[in-house]
């Protein structure tokens, strides 16, 4: 299982007709069980690169390569569930065939026990992404697709919700793609990176991490980072 990402260019029309280039070339492939993170500016084209990918997107140059048998499961930065359903009923929605047993240890996963019953309008934030999240991985997913899920929550419940998007991941081989604003989230999920340069997007930086997720000490974190703030040797 491999997708496989070659996108030559992208442009938009505005309303008075000028051409925006939003994407540059960019090229990379993913392999089943990886986790490749894509990180880079506010607005510099992560979003409409994900479109492309999801091939709901196809007004661009360029080429993406998907197992045609594969499962999609896809987290939206907003949870965009549906408010006349329950949580289990979103859930089973997009996987109609989950067990029982699957579900709950989803649930479980997820702390998400206490509130199948809930509504939509009775979760806070934090709540709807975990359904998002367990909507997601329901589907038990070939390609996983994740828009900054950990959007405007606090730096404990995003801690917490990383931790439990790692423990999934863990579970079963899928290829992961996670677009995120956070290098903290970024070299805390990533088997590789991929640093992106503001709009229009193209990849400046691959930086592979060796160290298993679950054996990375604040001290190895530390080290990556300051890793990445060092320019490449070529401009030194």
């Amino acid at each position: 299982m491999r997708l496989e990402v070659d996108i030559t260019g992208k442009t938009f029309r505005s309303a008075a007709g000028e051409t925006h280039e939003v994407l540059a070339p960019v090229k990379f492939a993913l392999q089943s069980g990886e986790v490749g993170v894509l990180i880079g500016p506010s607005g510099c084209g992560k979003s409409t690169m994900l479109r492309i990918i999801l091939g709901l997107d196809r007004d661009f140059r360029g080429t993406v390569a998907r197992p045609p048998e594969a499962r999609i499961g896809m987290v939206f930065q907003e949870p965009r569930l549906l408010p006349w359903r329950s949580v289990e009923q979103n859930v089973r929605l997009a996987a109609p065939d989950i067990t029982d047993a699957k579900l709950a240890e989803l649930f479980r996963i997820l702390e998400l026990d206490a509130h199948r019953s809930h509504f939509p309008g009775e979760l806070s934030l934090g709540l709807a992404r975990r359904v998002a999240l367990a909507r997601a991985f329901a589907v038990e997913p070939d390609l996983l697709v994740l828009d900054e899920p950990l959007a405007s929550l606090d730096d404990a419940l995003a801690g917490r919700l990383r931790d439990e998007i790692a423990t999934l991941v863990a579970r079963r081989p899928v290829m992961t793609l996670l677009v995120t604003h956070s290098l903290d989230d970024a070299i805390r999920l990533a088997d590789r990176l991929f640093l992106l340069s503001p709009r229009p997007a193209r990849i400046v930086r691959e930086v592979p991490i060796a160290i298993p997720r679950a054996e990375r000490s604040e001290a190895e974190l530390g080290r990556i980072k300051a890793d990445l703030a060092a320019p490449p040797l070529e401009s030194k």
